[in-house]
């Protein structure tokens, strides 16, 4: 992740957090005042986002001491200390609840896509994600897949060509958006076209791009795509695919599954930050 994005964003996050001031910590606790307090798994899961967590603390209080217990990509049981941190009881708990957000939202996204891995170990299949992310967070939450295990799929429109079926009814046809994809772009960028029958999968696959998007199919439908694409393209299933179905879609020989689930559906690990003042 870019230092610079991250920093840029937790700094939002504090000024909607806090706004003028914290009310509550200002009056409690003098400037220079200390506090210990510890980063605790209150589950099992696959930890993600302990620098996100440091640099928050960090922006409040330069001089914090961010101790890690453990790295990112760890499998942790529940009651494991992740993080031990020393600072002015301002910063501490002022950063709290932002930093909380963005390690519990990144480690549920790590352990769902580490569960959903270890479905398909066995296959030469990748699992992949999507753009379904919420504004501002797609940089942790492909972090966090990537945590997970998974590998990223383009992270924005920008990466790549990705012709949809809007696209194609828009421009008249494949073969019309094709023709004037191929004369807007350099040679090192990839084409992906989506299909929804096994008639338009015949129909990219004549036109050698570099990916076919099998869209909403089922895994009936991906296995006849892939015997139709005989590898002269990546395949890839997506659409309505969850941790309780991908097995089914990665027995089908497809190279690659993607799964919005993975970030528009996460569930936050618990994690807590329990404090103690300095002695």
């Amino acid at each position: 992740m870019n230092p610079l994005l991250v920093r840029q964003f937790l700094r939002q996050a504090l000024i909607e957090d806090i706004g003028s001031r914290d009310l509550t910590t200002e009056i409690l606790f003098e400037p220079a005042a200390g506090m210990q307090a510890f980063l605790v798994a209150k589950q099992e899961g696959r930890i993600a986002g302990l620098e996100v967590a440091e640099d928050t603390f960090r922006l409040l209080d330069p001089n914090v001491q961010f101790e890690v217990h453990i790295q990112d990509g760890t499998d942790v049981e529940t009651g494991t200390i992740l993080a031990s941190i020393r600072g002015t009881a301002r910063a501490v708990l002022s950063a709290e609840r932002v930093a909380l957000n963005m390690l519990q939202r990144m480690s549920g996204i790590a352990t769902t896509t580490r569960n959903v891995c270890r479905k398909v170990a066995d296959l030469p299949v990748k699992i992949t994600d999507t753009r379904k992310t919420v504004p501002g967070l797609r940089i942790f939450d492909k972090y966090a897949v990537a945590t997970g295990g998974a590998v990223n799929h383009r992270f924005g429109l920008y990466d790549a060509v990705m012709i949809k079926d809007n696209h194609i009814a828009a421009a008249g046809s494949l073969s019309k958006a094709l023709e004037k994809i191929k004369n807007g772009i350099g040679h090192l960028v990839k084409i992906e076209v989506e299909a929804d029958t096994l008639v338009q999968v015949r129909e990219a696959a004549e036109f050698g791009v570099d990916v076919i998007l099998l869209d909403n199919m089922t895994p009936a439908m991906i296995a006849e795509a892939v015997e139709i694409v005989k590898g002269r393209a990546i395949t890839e299933a997506s659409g309505g695919i969850t941790p309780d179905n991908v097995r089914d879609y990665a027995v089908t020989g497809v190279d690659v599954i993607s799964l919005g689930w993975l970030t528009h559906s996460v569930k936050a690990l618990d994690i807590s930050l329990d404090t103690a003042p300095i002695k």
